[in-house]
């Protein structure tokens, strides 16, 4: 069993930057992939980024691609999203997932283990 805690959202102006934490209160990320997904108001949660276990290889959305970054500190069992060149449109309640990301690493149903959100609201 994992327990994800999500932190770092917050209000911040378009243009600027945050960057989300994700940390496993309860187990390990050992072998699991770990994404970033969002959900605005009124629209269904979308995929943003995620982590391969093994190899580390990342994954974008192409809203996202060359603005966001995702990475990942095994030592303190925390995955981090980097979100510089923040947009109006990037506001959302954004999720952190673990799982064994069976299939495509952007559908939500290849993780298993999901944060309560954090909001990040974006000013224009």
């Amino acid at each position: 069993q994992v327990q994800l805690v999500e932190s770092g959202g917050g209000l911040v102006q378009a243009g600027g930057s945050l960057r989300l934490s994700c940390t496993a209160s309860k187990g390990t990320f050992t072998n699991y992939g770990l994404a970033w997904f969002r959900q605005a108001p009124r629209k269904e949660r979308e995929f943003v980024a995620a982590l391969r276990w093994s190899g580390g290889r990342t994954y974008y959305a192409e809203s996202v691609k060359g603005r966001f970054t995702v990475s990942r500190d095994n030592a303190k069992n925390t995955v981090y999203l980097q979100m510089n060149s923040l947009k109006p449109e990037d506001t959302a309640v954004y999720y952190c997932a673990a799982g064994y990301m069976s299939g495509s690493p952007t559908i939500e149903r290849g993780y298993t283990y999901w944060g309560q959100g954090t909001q990040v609201t974006v000013s224009s």
